[in-house]
């Protein structure tokens, strides 16, 4: 029996095999026992199988090279023999392969090339807790190929999985445990949390360096914070630091995964790439930033943003069980236990936070319009599913009911992201080379080395310099500022690229023997028949961008300032030199709280947006508010899609919307817009009384709510043909609003409510409605001598407030009870006003008294006339 023959997950293999002979099956194991390497060989000869082929979908390259070399030796082969893999840019299968491991995007071109997969018989879904869209989309389509193919099986295998719904998936799978090794990992925790966690790394890296022995792995988010830790450590000379990510070449991840041959202790300072699948042999302690860096999807503005966000409870298991593969281990994490606890339970599925659109393109292929047709564990979202269909439409992958139309076909025949297959696909044939640089340029990560303290430039344009240079001579790829191991990477998928859009319809995709795709010199030629840029816009045509005229007015001379053509702001720092060109066509725009971020774009000029976007170009006469002329105005434009390319002085043509458009105005300020008159605040005071006290009378709403909410009624008919705020403002505003009150409801306002009374003395005075609740009425109180009764009006229903004037205007009294006034304070008023006006009428029995006009002595009549 070998050492693997005893690994933890042996035990559980009958129950699979058995299992797996009446259906489809669940099998969950922790970190380090075994089930990557051991379960694809233990079924290899099972009778069920038959003889026919596996196929084990890992989630990254490097985990299934080294799991299918792992199984080759195990077996005493060469990979390609029974064991083989294929992934990006190499395939080693045979045709004595039986076990096949693929990463998972591969098994959909699989699918959609041969939808029964003939000769397979096994479909290993491996550390599918990642969840990432391709196995989530690889698992809906292998479920929906169960349909053709009862004999199909589906295995699906994780550390960390919520086994139950996966079984559910499955039409009740049964769920298999196995168990792992018995090797314990020590977990401690920081007592109190570091501000910044990737901070406290080099730190936390010397003192276990000191105190515990083997080689150290670091998670850390991402490449810019392994760049920065290993800067940090650089004194340690004695110690290899060896980073592992996916960016970079596979000859630099195999060196971090095997201990080094002098026994030079290792520090791997790894992003999540490291959480499962791989053994890193002698690594015996961890350190956990407890950080990852994930795209998130923004469906309504059809960006990508990256987030650093803590990972989540099985993630750190995962983590943790590194330091427990082959022995006793420590894992360090660098946050709080009761910070532990509210982390989430598992990462959420790649499917509810990304782009789609590949996802879409690859249904209709399949022949699906709508994603409920399938099972999902996660259904895709509605609001990204739609942005994504919106998005293949715009390139012409789908007819108006989803369908895939003959360029989605072609689009969906290559492994890119949609927007670049149709630029590959549209391209002319002489501008392919130039498409395929800039596909596989986007495609990949950014060859630019980034230096401390200089910004990384957005033009593409020097990528491409790049790629083409090396080709005509060998340069020093580093001194020039580029990683020369991407840049290779970026050319091998360039001529991957070419060589898929020559092949003829229906012809395999498998990748031939390596061409070179451009002239003998290397270049694109001397006379490219399409600029870069135009190219560029092809794929991603709603993000032609002009600059803005105020483009540093907002945040001053540190930023460049773009409109996209889809509506949205975007910016760039002002020293770059993209900054400076009117047309930009934007490749990577990074979504944030104000202007979007632009990341990587290329140059174009104001014909070749005219001719590359003719036909989305709008002509179009538009009405509109000039606020600066406080008028209606008309213009004739040119638009592409929210950018003006042309715009001239029209006559005004549609005089309804230009109506709307000046009581809009008016609405915006209905105060300030009008000519609101005492007598036009009064009428609409008065109303206002009579609504409550007569509230089934049929009034009108004239409060300023009301006749905002009407304006088309009442005001409409005065403005036709009028286009500017001040004819609104020249309108008698009381005759017009004497107009919508209507005869009949006008003759009774002023029964019920009149603008005058008069007084026992003659004079009609000024009822004031505007004055509070109850209506007010000035009057000298010389004029109401000989009232018993408080004056009311509204048949009586409402009563006046009397501000009693002396005779020089001022108020001696406010009452609502004239008769009680007589019959008490006035006595004391009496004989203060009679010192002050001894010429004026001041009767000791008002409310006999004669009234008296102008309050003087001799207008007043009787026995009292002596005051």
């Amino acid at each position: 029996m070998s050492a693997d023959d005893a690994l933890p997950i042996e035990p559980v293999l009958p129950a699979l095999d058995a299992a797996l002979a009446r259906g489809h099956a669940v099998l969950t194991a922790p970190t380090g026992s075994g089930k990557t390497t051991r379960v694809p060989l233990a079924l290899l000869d099972a009778p069920w199988l038959a003889g026919r082929t596996i196929l084990m979908l890992e989630p990254r390259r490097p985990a299934a090279r080294l799991a299918a070399a792992r199984m080759a030796h195990l077996l005493g082969e060469a990979v390609g023999e029974r064991v083989g893999h294929q992934v990006r840019f190499e395939r080693r299968i045979g045709p004595r392969t039986r076990i096949q491991v693929l990463t998972e995007g591969i098994l959909t071109r699989r699918l959609q090339s041969d939808p029964e997969l003939d000769g397979c018989g096994l479909v290993i879904f491996d550390e599918f807790h990642e969840r990432s869209l391709n196995a989530d989309l690889g698992l809906a389509l292998t479920l929906d190929a169960t349909a053709l193919r009862p004999d199909l099986r589906i295995l699906v295998m994780s550390a960390t999985l919520d086994a139950r719904a996966v079984a559910t998936l499955l039409g009740g799978a049964p769920v298999i445990h196995g168990q792992g090794r018995a090797h314990p990992v020590s977990l401690r925790h920081v007592e109190l949390p570091p501000a910044d966690a990737v901070d406290a790394v080099p730190g936390t890296i010397r003192d276990a360096l000191r105190q515990h022995a083997g080689d150290l792995l670091v998670f850390l988010p991402g490449a810019g914070e392994i760049r920065r830790v290993t800067d940090q450590l650089a004194d340690l000379r004695e110690i290899a630091l060896l980073p592992l990510h996916g960016s970079l070449p596979l000859a630099a991840q195999d060196k971090a995964l095997r201990p080094l041959a002098n026994g030079r202790r290792r520090v791997v300072l790894a992003t999540d790439i490291a959480e499962t699948s791989l053994t890193i042999e002698g690594i015996s302690v961890v350190i956990d930033s407890g950080l990852t860096r994930k795209p998130r999807f923004q469906p309504a503005r059809g960006l990508t943003r990256l987030v650093t966000e803590p990972i989540s409870q099985a993630a750190a298991a995962q983590r943790a069980g590194r330091a427990g593969r082959l022995g006793p281990g420590i894992c360090l994490r660098l946050w709080t236990s009761e910070q532990e606890q509210r982390r989430p339970a598992h990462r959420p599925a790649e499917i509810l936070q990304a782009d789609l659109a590949p996802m879409a393109l690859e249904l209709a292929l399949w022949g699906i319009s709508d994603p409920a047709q399938l099972a999902w564990l996660d259904p895709p979202p509605a609001a990204a599913w739609e942005q994504a269909v919106d998005l293949l439409r715009m390139l012409g992958a789908l007819d108006p009911q989803g369908a895939i139309t003959a360029t989605g076909r072609r689009m969906a025949a290559l492994p890119a992201h949609p927007r670049l297959a149709h630029m590959l696909t549209e391209t002319p044939a002489q501008a392919l080379p130039l498409a395929a640089d800039l596909a596989a340029l986007i495609s990949e990560r950014d060859p630019w080395l980034a230096r401390r303290g200089e910004p990384r430039p957005v033009d593409l344009e020097l990528r491409l310099q790049a790629l083409a240079g090396g080709r005509r001579r060998a340069t020093d790829a580093r001194a020039a500022g580029f990683d020369a191991h991407r840049l290779a990477a970026i050319r091998r998928l360039s001529e991957q690229f070419q060589r898929l859009c020559s092949l003829p319809e229906g012809a395999s995709n498998v990748p031939a023997p390596q061409t070179r795709p451009t002239g003998p010199d290397g270049t694109y030629g001397s006379d490219p028949p399409a600029s870069p840029g135009a190219l560029l816009a092809l794929a991603y045509p709603e993000r032609i961008a002009c600059r803005r005229v105020d483009s540093t007015a907002s945040t001053g001379a540190a930023t460049a300032r773009f409109l996209l053509a889809s509506g949205a702001g975007a910016a760039m720092p002002a020293e770059d030199d993209l900054g400076r060109e009117p047309w930009l066509v934007i490749a990577d725009l990074e979504a944030s709280g104000g202007d979007n971020r632009i990341r990587a774009a290329l140059s174009l000029t104001e014909p070749e947006v005219r001719r590359l976007a003719a036909h989305r170009i709008e002509h179009r006469r538009v009405q509109y508010w000039d606020a600066e002329r406080a008028a209606v105005s008309a213009r004739d434009e040119s638009r592409l899609g929210a950018i003006r390319l042309e715009s001239r002085p029209a006559p005004i043509a549609d005089e309804a919307a230009a109506l709307a458009l000046l009581l809009e105005a008016v609405a915006r300020d209905l105060g300030g817009a009008l000519d609101w008159t005492p007598a036009a605040r009064q009428l609409q005071a008065r109303v206002a009384l009579a609504r409550r006290l007569e509230p089934d009378g049929g009034w009108p709403d004239l409060s300023d709510a009301g006749l905002k909410a009407t304006l088309g009624l009442w005001l409409g008919p005065w403005l036709v043909g009028r286009y500017r705020l001040a004819d609104a403002r020249a309108l008698a505003l009381a005759d017009v609003l004497h107009q919508h009150l209507g005869w009949e409801a006008a003759r009774r306002l002023e029964q019920l409510a009149p603008e005058t009374f008069a007084t026992p003395a003659g004079p009609r005075r000024r009822i004031d409605y505007g004055a509070g609740e109850q209506p007010v009425l000035a009057v000298p109180m010389q004029e109401m001598f000989g009232t018993g009764g408080t004056p009311a009006i509204f048949g009586g229903r409402q009563p006046l407030l009397l501000h009693l004037l002396s005779p020089a205007g001022r108020p001696l009294q406010v009452t609502g009870d004239l008769p009680g006034f007589w019959g008490g304070a006035y006595a004391e008023v009496r004989k203060e006003m009679r010192g002050r006006y001894p010429k004026h009428h001041w009767p000791e029995d008002p409310g006999g008294a004669q009234p008296v006009v102008g309050g003087l002595k001799r207008h007043a009549r009787g026995p009292e006339s002596a005051g």
